[in-house]
């Protein structure tokens, strides 16, 4: 079992959840019959417990390309409340400020292009950043003042979804898509959207959509998961490895090539355009390389 499987995660559920979910399914399925045979399994980039949507899971091999799905851009669907600021910037925590003010839906669609392209965010106290060793949201958990520094993410586009408005009272609420860098809190970008409209908000409503190359027309709910391993057809289930690498060439070797990457040994003379290449032996996978003038050198190898 390597590869990926894709979970429509339910709200309430963490990520490291999905992971024991999944390896609960590969236990009952019998295909980990006891702990040594259990493959490795990881997830490709956390989703808060108030957060739904894609949560892609590697299994097996696929967990040494995890690191590159958390480095991948996401798209979110979010709605940002106006009128109320939360501790937490979301539905969890307690009302911090308030205002009477309500953006019509013309200052909504004039402000969001300050919020497009590379753009300056503090992130939520209440994360999973590190401060001084311990983790943000412990701290504020225990009333400390957390103080996080600000950092450079990019939003690429962000999309009015509802902006169907009544009368000149102005929006309760918004519903917006962001496509984003790794790194970007859509806590805090809901945060400054509100405060950049002379009001306060937080986020009641997130979704992921897409994470790297998946999105949720590949992801399944827990229940189908549980019913797959029921029925021993996880495999048909799992996206291969290759499927998280999707916007990467492939870079086909001869059966000496792959021998002497899976050694560790630099090819040289290798006609490929300099990047990074899905290196395949047959439908075999070899290797996550980097080519570079000709000499492909391994990123990752895989154990297949």
């Amino acid at each position: 079992m390597h590869g990926w499987i894709i979970i429509d995660k339910p709200l309430g559920l963490g990520s490291t959840q999905g992971v024991s979910a999944v390896k609960r399914a590969l236990r009952e399925g019998g295909y980990a019959q006891t702990k040594k045979d259990m493959p490795k399994v990881g997830h490709g980039g956390t989703l808060d417990p108030l957060a739904t949507g894609v949560l892609p899971i590697a299994v097996g091999e696929a967990t040494k390309l995890a690191g590159r799905m958390l480095d991948s851009d996401k798209v979110y669907d979010f709605t940002i409340r106006f009128g109320t600021e939360t501790a937490t910037l979301d539905l969890e925590g307690a009302v911090i400020a308030e205002s009477d003010v309500r953006p019509v839906l013309a200052q909504i669609e004039a402000v969001l292009s300050r919020f497009t392209g590379p753009i300056e965010q503090v992130p939520p106290a209440y994360s999973a950043l590190k401060v001084d060793g311990e983790r943000a949201y412990d701290l504020a958990r225990k009333g400390e003042v957390v103080e996080l520094k600000s950092r450079a993410v990019t939003v690429h586009s962000l999309i009015l979804r509802h902006p169907e408005q009544v009368g000149d009272d102005g929006l309760e609420s918004v519903t917006l898509t962001a496509h984003v860098s790794k790194g970007t809190y859509i806590r805090s970008l809901a945060r400054d959207i509100a405060l950049a409209l002379g009001t306060v908000g937080h986020v009641t409503m997130l979704r992921r959509v897409k994470a790297g190359p998946f999105t949720l027309d590949s992801a399944i709910s827990l229940d189908k998961l549980a019913d797959a391993a029921k029925a021993r057809t996880l495999e048909d289930l799992l996206l291969p490895l290759r499927a998280g690498l999707d916007d990467i060439p492939a870079l086909s070797l001869t059966p000496d090539q792959a021998g002497l990457l899976r050694k560790g040994q630099v090819l040289a003379g290798i006609a490929a355009d300099d990047g990074q290449h899905f290196a395949l032996l047959d439908d075999v996978p070899i290797a996550l390389v980097e080519v570079l003038s000709g000499a492909v050198r391994v990123v990752r190898g895989f154990n297949l």
